[in-house]
């Protein structure tokens, strides 16, 4: 590195810092390289999104964080890092099975040896001397034992081999539950949200938290099956996203229960959003292209808090969520606060 190519880092090195604890971006790695390349002004696709989440936001979420240095940051081996874990899923599901597979054909072979010494009993019948049964016999034993012992270490080899295999799946399984996004509905989790929601409250912006369940959806699951139960969460999800707009974040929040967070905006302006989100899930119709049948009678009862100066996490959550309580009490189908 040059002199003035030094110089030059050091100085946005010292604008990026006061930058991030004024937005209070937790000081990671691909955050220093996201806001590094931000403040440099090397990309102007970056510095367009990032410039219109801070505006919107007041500061720059965990979730878009993430998302930002995915798309303009990270090389493209580390932003298919996703790809690459589900295809290592595929192939050690395959190779477990691959691998008891073989186990079970390892010990047939080994049953077949063991009825090999039963067969011997009949050469005396077909009128062998005994010398060349003797023969015989002391080949098929110095044979079996060395087949016998290959069979065992490939057995105990394949065994580690398969417990290793399904170790990896357990710990591709706990990374899974740190990922970014929800699995199912691709929207964010309940991760990004809790990260989320934190920044949020310390940035002191104004923003609105829209809490919304689906009506009676055990009774849908029971009926139709779990399957179509699924087709409607992604539909659900769906039009979540497309709704969005102006910065505001959807959020698998669990089961068949979604958040919405809407910022710089209050209670009358979040509400009118969260009635035309309701209005335009009523009209949605899914349909098992496999049974025949569909689901057209969906709804869901929503709960919208503003957020309070001073006010914790918690509680603006549990006042969110009891106006949905209160939707649901009357009658489902409805936003609260009327």
């Amino acid at each position: 590195m040059s002199n003035e190519e030094l110089k030059h880092s050091t100085t946005i090195l010292k604008k990026v810092v006061p930058l991030m604890m004024q937005h209070k971006i937790a000081t990671t790695p691909s955050n220093y390289a996201l806001w590094y390349t931000y403040v440099d002004q090397s990309n102007p696709d970056l510095t367009t999104s990032m410039d219109k989440v801070v505006q919107e936001h007041g500061t720059c979420p965990p979730s878009a964080n993430q998302a930002l240095y995915k798309e303009y940051v990270a090389g493209p081996q580390e932003a298919n890092i996703s790809d690459l874990k589900q295809s290592l899923e595929i192939m050690a599901t395959e190779l477990s099975s691959s691998m008891n597979d073989t186990l079970t054909d390892s010990t047939s072979f080994s049953n077949m040896i063991d009825k090999n010494f039963s067969d011997l009993e009949r050469v005396e019948d077909e009128g062998l001397s005994m010398e060349e049964v003797m023969g015989l016999v002391r080949n098929l034993i110095k044979e079996s034992k060395s087949i016998r012992n290959s069979a065992s270490f490939f057995n105990n080899q394949l065994t580690n081999a398969t417990s290793e295999i399904n170790r990896l799946k357990q710990q591709l399984a706990e990374v899974q539950k740190d990922a970014l996004f929800d699995g199912l509905s691709n929207l964010y989790n309940r991760r990004a949200f809790d990260n989320d929601m934190e920044a949020l409250m310390k940035s002191g912006q104004k923003f609105s938290l829209v809490i919304l369940d689906l009506d009676h959806f055990k009774s849908l699951n029971d009926q139709y099956g779990h399957l179509l139960g699924d087709a409607v969460i992604r539909a659900v999800a769906k039009r979540l996203q497309n709704n969005c707009r102006e910065g505001i974040s959807a959020y698998r929040y669990g089961g068949e229960e979604f958040a919405l967070v809407i910022p710089n905006k209050g209670l009358r302006v979040s509400r009118q959003f969260a009635e035309a989100t309701r209005r335009s899930i009523e009209k949605l119709i899914v349909k098992d292209k496999r049974s025949g049948n569909s689901v057209s009678s969906i709804t869901a009862s929503f709960g919208v808090a503003e957020v309070q100066p001073n006010e914790t996490f918690t509680s603006l959550l549990s006042r969110a969520d009891k106006l949905l309580y209160e939707a649901k009490q009357l009658g489902r189908n409805r936003v609260m606060p009327l």
